[in-house]
């Protein structure tokens, strides 16, 4: 092995071969690694479907864009003006061309036509004279146009294909669908275009602990996950077929499990080893594979990614809120990024992120610090914080059972085993959604972290 280079990651094993603890976990950045390979591996069988234009936003070309005509399909006037044929003065006919209309009459050498912008220029035209570059006279007799300045063969005419010919490729598959490619789709003649299928997503939330309504009371608390992880998936680009609440029922989990017709279920709680922890046990029978068995990262360690069958993936979130958004970001926004084929970029295990700009929810960027964040000694920490004059700020309330940090955060900051000082370059993960960062001036930040007493559960 050369040195430097990273090890291979052993091949993964059944459930039931590995062990829950700590030490078998995986690196951070490889868990984003082996889960982006997950989704590329299951993508690779699954067949592209047609969309019209309006609703391909935001989603990827499964196929090259090519021009299904020239564009433009016929020479047009690039201003409003006179066509004209041969050198000048020319006489003028009484008729406009006008843009959408039948094209005018063959020009013979000496004659102009008024024309409109995006008109199709008539033929025998050598030449379009913007009307500020002309005059016309004299008042009696035939109407004569004189040019003000030298006219040049081919001027202000746009010649058929000058942007493509038919069959040009125009973007390659892959390409983020935003609104100048709808423009573009149209242009070149599409009504619909190919992207990759919605992911299928189903969640599955556990805890008998948990409820859907009213305060929280006699040892109950209410679900956070349920209203969350919804809308968070959806837009990350999957399609959640149901949220659904299992409760701590191991054969109610298998069944759901096993039975789901979705491509990726996401679990919530039940990770760890407790007495009521079933997932492990679940995917034991279930005879799935351990991609990933717990992630070196906090909050969320206990997160894992499990292959149930051809094309079929679990991701296994903590029960905590903001441990369960960061097994969101580690394993399934990876995942499902590779599945839709959207351009995404988990660091590659012991590499540095790649410096070009995200296109993708959870792809990695870089900025410094404000305040210093205190790390955990072995573990990437995960911190929301909001950007402010250049800096990163970390908030307050980034505990694992806590959401108001995440609420206000516009990203997540990446810190290193051992933390950051103020001034250091730290990787974020955007957020799938818009946000307005300057705006978030009321928002309480953390200040230095004190030596003792963080929360990295």
């Amino acid at each position: 092995m050369t040195p430097g280079q990273p090890a291979t990651p052993p091949a993964p094993a059944p459930a039931s071969e590995r062990g829950h603890g700590h030490h078998r976990a995986t690196p951070w950045p490889e868990a984003r690694a082996l889960a982006a390979r997950a989704g590329a591996g299951a993508a690779a069988d699954r067949p592209p479907v047609r969309v019209p234009l309006g609703q391909a936003l935001g989603r990827t070309l499964a196929e090259p864009l090519r021009a299904l005509t020239d564009l433009p399909s016929f020479d047009s006037s690039a201003m409003d003006g006179w066509a004209v044929a041969g050198p000048g003065p020319w006489t003028v006919r009484e008729e406009s061309v006008l843009a959408g209309h039948s094209g005018a009459a063959a020009l013979a050498s000496g004659e102009a036509v008024r024309i409109a912008t995006g008109a199709r220029v008539p033929a025998g035209a050598t030449a379009v004279v913007r009307t500020e570059h002309s005059r016309t006279g004299p008042v009696a007799g035939p109407v004569l146009l004189h040019p003000l300045r030298e006219v040049v063969p081919g001027q202000d005419i746009r010649p058929r294909g000058q942007e493509c010919r038919t069959g040009d490729e125009l973007l390659p598959a892959g390409s983020l669908v935003g609104p100048a490619v709808l423009g573009l789709a149209a242009a070149a003649g599409y009504d619909e275009i190919a992207v990759p299928a919605r992911p299928r997503v189903e969640v599955l939330v556990l805890g008998d602990e948990l409820l859907t309504a009213g305060l929280p009371r006699e040892g109950l608390i209410r679900d956070a996950l349920g209203p969350m992880l919804g809308p968070w998936l959806t837009a990350l680009g999957a399609e959640v077929l149901a949220t659904r609440r299992i409760g701590d029922d191991a054969e109610a989990l298998y069944e759901a499990v096993t039975t789901s017709a979705a491509e990726l279920v996401v679990t919530t709680g039940g990770t760890a080893a407790g007495p009521v922890d079933h997932v492990h046990r679940v995917l034991d029978k279930a005879g799935a594979t351990l991609l990933v068995d717990g992630v070196k990262v906090r909050p969320g360690h206990p997160m894992l990614l499990a292959r149930l069958d051809a094309g079929r993936h679990l991701v296994g979130l903590p029960g905590n809120p903001l441990a369960a958004v960061s097994g969101l970001l580690t394993l399934a926004a990876p995942l499902l990024a590779a599945l839709t084929t959207r351009p995404s970029a988990p660091t590659p295990p012991g590499g540095a992120a790649p410096p070009s700009p995200p296109t993708a929810p959870g792809e990695p960027l870089a900025a410094p610090l404000r305040d210093g964040v205190q790390g955990h000694p072995h573990d990437t920490r995960l911190v929301p914080v909001v950007h402010r004059d250049g800096l990163v700020v970390p908030l307050h309330y980034n505990g694992p059972a806590m959401l108001r940090g995440i609420a206000a955060a516009d990203a997540m900051a990446v810190v290193p085993p051992g933390g950051a000082e103020p001034g250091r370059r730290v990787e974020l993960l955007a957020l799938p959604w818009p946000t307005e960062p300057q705006a978030a001036t009321a928002t309480p930040v953390s200040p230095p972290a004190p030596a003792q007493g963080a929360c990295f559960t």
